[in-house]
């Protein structure tokens, strides 16, 4: 089980300051979207750049010219790249092809989709690394959870790694280890904190007890 911190609302040097802080307990940096729209892909770069051994996502969440994208995405240091589920199967294709010939991976996010399990199980077989049930900020303040998409996806996948996002923090964390993803996103459960390094500490240690329990 792997853990992701997701940067949304931060630009290029605050990114690198926040990761100083938790390095040592996560294992992807998410560079958000919202970062990558006000800022491009150089956040990309810069942040893989200062923190070589840590693997960067790129949330781009792409819908269409999907290979061009991964290869930009690829190009600045990505070594995972988000796509949209909504996406056509042939963007689909086209995102997994192109990251297979980079050495990356796709992690596609399954934001705003209805038919979770038909829609999974149809990502499996186009060869996705990555499927995540994504809570988006919006539905979050509705008081919506993912658990149950989480295990809806779990039960159709075949090869494809589960992740999940939105709104995690320490106090939900024994719930989405019961889910037992793949890949554990954490956002503003670790940035709006003060220590954001003990923070970090502290969701690692529940995740790898939980592994050993």
């Amino acid at each position: 089980m792997k853990l992701q911190l997701a940067l949304d609302l931060v630009n290029i040097p605050q990114a690198i300051e926040v990761v100083k802080e938790v390095e040592a307990f996560i294992d992807i940096v998410e560079i958000g979207t919202p970062v990558i729209n006000k800022e491009g892909l150089k956040a990309v770069a810069e942040v893989k750049a200062a923190f070589p051994d840590l693997e960067v996502l790129a949330d781009v969440k792409i819908m269409d010219a999907a290979a061009y994208e991964v290869s930009n995405a690829a190009a600045a240091g990505a070594d995972i790249v988000t796509i949209l589920a909504q996406a056509e199967d042939s963007s689909i294709k086209g995102a997994v092809e192109e990251a297979k010939k980079q050495g990356k991976k796709i992690l596609v996010d399954m934001i705003a989709v209805k038919d979770i399990k038909t829609r999974a199980a149809e990502l499996d077989e186009l060869g996705a690394d990555y499927i995540c049930v994504h809570t988006g900020y919006d539905l979050q303040a509705e008081g919506k959870d993912s658990f149950e998409d989480l295990r809806t996806i779990k039960s159709v996948v075949k090869n494809a790694k589960t992740a999940i996002a939105g709104g995690i923090k320490l106090e939900t964390l024994p719930e989405v280890i019961k889910a037992q993803p793949d890949l554990i996103i954490v956002g503003g459960g670790i940035t709006s904190k003060e220590n954001k390094g003990a923070e970090a500490e502290k969701i690692q240690k529940m995740m790898k007890e939980s592994v050993t329990a």
